[in-house]
């Protein structure tokens, strides 16, 4: 016992101070819980199989491919129309939404799929993240408005019925839920602003600001000699290839991409694809081009070869309006800085092998801030020349690899993987809803942990990601070692009697001067034992004690168990004693501190809100 309490105590302190990582720390109090034997390896791993760990890695997942889709945008935006850009407007409205659906989806869930739309919503109306996200876990630990909401509610419904009471009903807590969730809100408002005021983002002037796609595309000003051009099926261009036709020598124009109708199968409303136009190409009737080059020269090309010129307007993709006359959803652009000892110097930019090599067009050259858009072909590159260039991301990534003659400008890679895929967007929220179904209904005999694996896997085979690799970055694993590693210490602290012992001594000590004293004792003690241990193990813990203590004093156990059941929900103050509060602590940079800080008094006023209210609504 001394031992597990040494160990649990040295991990507090660590977390307080927040010099290390949270999964570090957690990690550290696992390997001596085994070292000193008091749990066996099996024991302290099994929180790595924990249905609620998998099921967090899947959320990530899920949650990922509404964010890569768009999806998260579109209805952040649609709530930001509710909302305004009002902060306070917002965390009324995060919050709501959150406890509403947290109230019939487990709060990890809720969590896990808001965490996007929340983060993209914050930066839309040009807030810090940080400022929302913990409202964002608070709110989904008050919507404890059902009986399915949090598994304590499920812990103290089966305690009532292995004693031979009457069950809970569905929405036997649904007053308890609204009158926490308007507490909570009324009182993370001064508390948001006053300890998460801190958390601004500062700029770091050390790191190389990348330009994104949309910033390279205004600097090298391509908007303004960029032509939109429908091939119709008696143009004499059709069916033949680039290399053919010659029309950069003979219109002096580049040909950046080609986009047509998809003849892909399974592609999931992908209506259009996006081609980089090589020697080999083979123009097809219908054909949309994207001609670089002096308007003039584009006329000429056009009326020459019976071509019509596009409505900037008009979009090939589905559904969409296009202002973005350059798309970068499969096709990028990147700055390349010409090094002096490079084998490209002196070379004109036809006699390199950027096409052939990379299969990249080059459509500029900067020079001591100039920039030469036209006749790009005959330029001579000289050291210390930035080229823009164009390409499939895959070969942009190559590209970025040659450090001999060359070095990349930031990061356009990292930018791609920000560009999202909104035609999945209705297959992802499909997914999204199918599984929020089969969570919701009992009756659908499949297991939430599964469902949330399936859909994960689904958000993957249907596309909804550029590939594999990008589902896998979308798990934020610190969270996941953290809560893997700390489950494992609830299991420590009841193997050595540590968890009776407190809890015992507390509510016999408070039994005997009169059931509210106990209420408050069970309460409080419920509070505390959710500081060092998950809240199910805690209600599975103090079920019974706040049952047998409310039949020896002869009085009913419904207020006593709801207590256990509400308590064991609203734990604030610890990151790692629910998955919510694991779960925004790395995108919200939070520290141990933070949730102290902003925890303990909204803890207080629950306690005494919920001790007063309680035997009102159940009265002893």
């Amino acid at each position: 016992m001394i031992t597990t309490l040494i160990i649990l105590s040295l991990s507090m302190i660590f977390f307080v101070q927040g010099k290390i990582r949270a999964d570090i720390i957690a990690l550290c109090a696992l390997v001596l819980l085994m070292v000193f034997d008091i749990l066996t390896p099996e024991e302290a791993l099994s929180g790595f199989s924990n249905s609620v760990v998998i099921m967090m890695i899947g959320l990530f997942v899920v949650g990922g491919a509404i964010f890569k889709t768009g999806l998260a945008k579109m209805i952040s935006s649609r709530m930001l129309h509710l909302a305004g850009k009002n902060e306070l407007k917002l965390l009324i409205l995060i919050m709501v939404v959150t406890a509403s659906i947290g109230a019939f989806v487990s709060n990890t869930g809720t969590v896990a799929l808001m965490l996007p739309i929340v983060i993209s919503m914050a930066n839309s109306a040009g807030i810090n993240p940080s400022r929302l996200l913990m409202p964002l876990a608070f709110a989904s630990s008050l919507g404890v408005a059902t009986l399915i909401s949090t598994p304590p509610n499920l812990v103290v419904h089966g305690a009532l019925m292995e004693a031979g009471y009457k069950g809970l009903s569905f929405f036997s807590f649904t007053p308890i839920g609204i009158v926490c969730l308007l507490a909570g809100i009324v009182m993370m408002i001064p508390l948001s602003k006053w300890v998460l005021d801190k958390k601004e983002n500062k700029s770091d002037d050390t790191t190389p600001k990348t330009r994104t796609q949309g910033e390279l595309i205004k600097k090298y000003q391509l908007f303004k000699n960029l032509f939109r051009v429908y091939v119709p099926s008696q143009s004499s261009i059709c069916s033949r290839t680039l290399q053919e036709l010659n029309i950069t020598q003979k219109y002096n124009l580049s040909i950046l991409e080609i986009r047509r109708k998809s003849s892909t199968t399974g592609r999931f409303l992908k209506t259009v694809d996006q081609k980089l136009a090589g020697p080999d190409t083979i123009l097809e009737a219908n054909d949309v081009l994207y001609v670089f080059g002096a308007f003039e020269n584009v006329e000429q090309f056009v009326e020459i070869n019976k071509l019509q010129f596009t409505e900037t307007n008009v979009t090939e993709y589905a559904g969409e309006s296009s202002n973005e006359k350059l798309s970068v959803r499969e096709i990028g652009i990147a700055e390349i800085v010409i090094l002096s000892e490079s084998t490209l110097v002196n070379k004109a930019v036809k006699e390199t092998d950027f096409r052939m090599d990379y299969s990249v067009n080059i459509l500029g050259v900067e020079r001591r801030g100039e920039y030469m858009l036209n006749n790009v072909k005959d330029i001579r590159i000289h050291a210390g020349d930035v080229l823009l260039v164009q390409g499939n991301w895959e070969n942009i990534m190559r590209l970025s690899k040659n450090q001999a003659d060359w070095v990349m400008l930031g990061q356009p890679v990292e930018e791609a993987s920000k560009v999202t895929l909104d035609y999945k967007a209705p297959v992802a929220a499909a997914i999204m809803l199918l599984m929020v179904v089969v969570m919701v209904f009992d009756f659908i005999p499949v297991p939430g942990v599964a469902a949330v694996i399936i859909a994960a896997i689904l958000m993957v085979l249907t596309g909804c990601f550029r590939n594999v690799e990008d589902a896998y970055k979308t798990i934020n694993w610190e969270s996941v070692v953290l809560i893997g590693a700390m489950l494992p210490m609830s299991l420590a602290l009841q193997k050595t009697g540590v968890s009776s012992f407190i809890s015992e001594q507390l509510v016999n000590s408070l039994g005997g001067l009169g059931p509210m004293f106990l209420l408050a004792g069970i309460y409080l003690t419920t509070s505390l034992m959710t500081l060092f241990i998950s809240n199910t193990a805690t209600a599975v813990l103090l079920a019974p004690i706040a049952m047998q203590s409310a039949q020896a004093m002869d009085v009913s156990p419904y207020p006593f168990m709801f207590a256990v059941a509400v308590s064991a929900s609203m734990c604030f103050v610890s990151p790692f004693s629910t998955p919510p509060n694991a779960l925004v602590m790395t995108p919200g940079k939070y520290t141990f501190m933070d949730y102290v800080k902003v925890g303990v008094p909204i803890q207080i006023v629950m306690a005494i809100i919920m001790i007063l209210f309680l035997p009102l609504l159940y009265p002893f």
